[in-house]
């Protein structure tokens, strides 16, 4: 006797967008909602993050962070945000013991924080116009809201920094209606952590540190935190971190995770 075979739910539309902004490129795939009110807040979200580069990119001299840097202004006189963003950083540094700093070489640098938190701010705007589900990746740091689909939770692959094209893991959204995923190593960019303690390039036997937790503002931060530590210091501070789970991968290929990354895993 046949089983009954029950048909899947139609996924919602989708809107996907790519957009250069900030030195790298943001993906945007936003499912459900009115299809006029998504490509109108997707406008709004893209418009924001060229707003966040005017505002703080350090390889502007005219930025509102380069002039701030410099004296000639304040944070009164800056955009609001600044100051927002200036207080997540202190937060930041707080939690972590200073391994999280928004200053290099004796000046003022929140590179660390603004693009996770640009990435959030901008998926969560999305996620405000009425849709089911909301992935916004900022160079291959991603904000997971709601889901792609009926039971299909978002999934993200995380590359592995020994075997490129490879991946170390897949990184699973479901039951959950947050989830951020952010890594920091020298895959990519080579060696471009700073060690707060000397203000030079990181010494530490890490490769890369994949960060997962709620909001990415906040793995973007503790990814780049850990990293700057050794691996079993790293390791045993995101442990201590509520919501927060991590793979750690040395240069020597071990890997390293946190007691509940398993049940992110698939």
């Amino acid at each position: 006797m046949a089983e009954p075979v029950t048909e899947p739910a139609q996924a919602p539309a989708a809107v996907r967008r790519a957009e250069e902004a900030m030195g790298t490129v943001f993906s945007f795939d936003v499912r459900g909602g009115d299809p006029r009110t998504v490509q109108a807040v997707l406008d709004e979200a893209i418009a924001g993050l060229h707003r966040v580069d005017e505002v703080f990119s350090t390889y502007r001299e005219d930025s509102q962070v380069s002039r701030l840097a410099r004296g000639e202004v304040t944070v009164e006189e800056c955009d609001p945000d600044v100051a927002l963003v200036l207080e997540l950083g202190a937060e930041a540094e707080r939690i972590s013991e200073g391994w999280f700093s928004m200053s290099y070489e004796g000046r003022l640098d929140p590179t660390g924080i603004v693009k996770g938190w640009a990435v959030e701010r901008a998926a969560r705007r999305l996620a405000a116009a009425g849709v089911s589900g909301v992935s916004v990746n900022g160079g291959g740091d991603v904000q997971l809201l709601g889901a792609p689909g009926p039971q299909r939770p978002w999934r993200v692959g995380v590359s592995d920094p020994l075997r490129p094209g490879g991946l170390a893991a897949v990184i699973s959204a479901a039951g959950l209606d947050e989830l951020a995923v952010a890594t920091s190593g020298t895959a990519e960019r080579g060696a471009h952590i700073v060690d707060p303690r000397t203000g030079k390039s990181a010494v530490t036997d890490l490769v890369a540190v994949t960060v997962v937790a709620p909001r990415l503002t906040w793995a973007d931060c503790w990814a780049t935190a850990a990293f700057a530590m050794d691996s079993r210091e790293g390791l045993a501070w995101l442990e201590s971190l509520p919501d927060v789970e991590a793979l750690l991968i040395t240069a020597g290929d071990e890997v390293r995770c946190t007691g509940g990354l398993a049940a992110r895993l698939g």
